[in-house]
């Protein structure tokens, strides 16, 4: 009668879960937590980069203003620095397909809009504009990202 009583808990407890019913019976010992390990790295390595090439794709990190200036000002120099990230790349302004607008304050949006109107030609790229919670790291007006053909 062990046996079946075996067989019995094992079934009962493999529907429960599959029910999520919860644990019915335990047939097998609970296993050992594995411990955990955080991970240490190097110093020198870098947090993050500053863009990436996959395929025909550039990926372009968020570039921020870090001085004192207004929005337009802001805008401009990100801009400017997306454009010759864009150049190292292998790719340009007219060949963004997706940008990505952190604006500091929404009240911004205008002034940002007319500085940046015309900077990827013709037909700009698809954009999505919010306004950050809390401000844009390292006290910039404005951050911006992108994504491009190359």
């Amino acid at each position: 009668m062990t046996g079946r009583r075996t067989v019995f808990k094992r079934l009962a407890a493999s529907m429960g879960a599959a029910l999520g019913l919860g644990a019915v019976a335990h047939a097998t010992p609970l296993r050992k937590e594995k411990e955990v390990r955080s991970i240490q790295y190097e110093q020198d390595v870098p947090l993050f980069s500053g863009s990436v090439v996959h395929g025909d794709l550039v990926f372009i990190a968020g570039k921020g203003a870090h001085f004192e200036g207004d929005i337009a000002a802001h805008t401009d120099h990100v801009l400017n620095e997306l454009e010759k990230e864009l150049v190292k790349a292998g790719s340009s302004m007219e060949k963004v397909v997706k940008v990505n607008v952190y604006l500091h304050d929404l009240e911004d949006y205008h002034e940002m809009n007319r500085v940046y109107r015309g900077r990827f030609g013709d037909k700009p790229p698809v954009r999505t504009t919010v306004a950050v919670y809390g401000g844009v790291p390292g006290d910039s007006l404005v951050e911006i990202d992108c994504i491009a053909a190359r």
